[in-house]
C-alpha cells in the first residue's frame, strides 16, 4: 500500500538526544519501499542560523535524510518559526525539495493545502510582527551576512525572549484562530489542511473540511500517515483515525 508521512515540531538538539534517537527509529522503521514521500512541516530543528554553521548533529542528519531520498522516498520540507533559515545548500545535502510555507499538493486525489501553521495564530501581534519581518527579503540577508558568532548570540536572546513572552500568554493566543483557518481554506480552495506549530495533534472536522494538527516530539512523537483509503495521526502507541 502505497504511503505519505508528515511530522513537524522535531526542535532536533543536541541537548535532546532522546528526540534525535526517536526520529531515527522513525526513520528506520517506517520509511520503506512503499512510502512515497516524507514531508517535513517545519521546525525541524530548535534553532538555525545558517547553512554555514556546519553543527554535527545537522550533517549526520542530513546523511540520514540523504540515504532515504536516494532509495526512492521523495523528501519536502516547508519552513517553520524555529528554522526559516533553512537555504539550498542544507537542502541539497538532505536531498530534500525546498517548497513555498503554503503548498498545494495532490494526496492520493484530495487536494491538501500543507504549512507550518505559525501564519494562523493571528492573535499572536507580536510573533506576527516579527515573522513579517523575519519572512521579508532583507531580515534574512542582513542575518547570515553576519559572523556566526553573532547570529548564536541573537538566536540564544531570540529563544530566551520567546520563552518568557508565551509564559505570559493565554492558550488561546498561542493556538490558531478560526478566522485565519477559514481563509486559509478558501485561499486555497481546498478540503483538507495540515499543518503543526501549535503541538496540539487532533483531527478537526468542519462539515465537509478537515484541518489535521500534527503533534510536537517532545512528548508525542506525533506523525501523520496517509494512503488512498484514509489517514492516521499517531501519537505515542495510540491513533486518531479518519476514514
Amino acid at each position: 500500500m502505497r504511503k505519505t508521512y508528515f511530522i513537524s515540531d522535531l526542535h532536533l538538539t543536541e541537548h535532546r538526544p532522546d528526540i534525535t534517537n526517536a526520529f531515527y527509529l522513525f526513520l528506520d522503521s517506517c520509511i520503506d519501499s512503499d512510502v512515497d514521500a516524507l514531508y517535513i512541516l517545519g521546525d525541524f530543528f530548535e534553532v538555525w542560523i545558517g547553512d554555514d554553521e556546519g553543527d554535527p548533529l545537522a550533517l549526520e542528519i542530513a546523511q540520514k535524510l540523504k540515504s532515504i531520498s536516494t532509495s526512492g522516498t521523495k523528501l519536502f520540507f516547508i519552513h517553520g518559526n524555529r528554522d526559516f533559515l533553512i537555504g539550498q545548500k542544507y537542502a541539497d545535502l538532505c536531498g530534500m525539495t525546498l517548497l513555498p510555507e503554503q503548498t498545494v499538493i495532490d494526496l492520493y486525489g484530495t487536494p491538501t493545502v500543507i504549512l507550518h501553521g505559525d501564519e494562523m495564530c493571528t492573535q499572536d501581534l507580536e510573533y506576527q510582527k516579527f515573522r513579517k519581518k523575519s519572512r521579508g527579503w532583507w531580515w534574512p540577508r542582513l542575518m547570515l551576512a553576519m559572523p556566526l558568532w553573532y547570529r548564536r548570540r541573537v538566536a540564544k536572546n531570540a529563544r530566551e525572549k520567546s520563552k518568557l513572552t508565551q509564559m505570559g500568554k493565554a492558550p488561546s493566543i498561542l493556538d490558531v484562530t478560526p478566522d485565519a483557518v477559514q481563509d486559509m481554506f478558501e485561499k486555497f480552495n481546498v478540503t483538507h489542511m495540515i499543518h503543526g506549530h501549535t503541538h496540539r495533534p487532533c483531527v478537526h472536522q468542519y462539515d465537509h473540511r478537515i484541518r489535521t494538527v500534527l503533534g510536537d516530539w517532545y512528548s508525542q512523537s506525533s506523525y501523520l500517515i496517509v494512503t488512498e483509503q484514509g489517514q492516521s495521526l499517531e501519537q505515542h502507541g495510540y491513533s486518531e483515525h479518519n476514514k
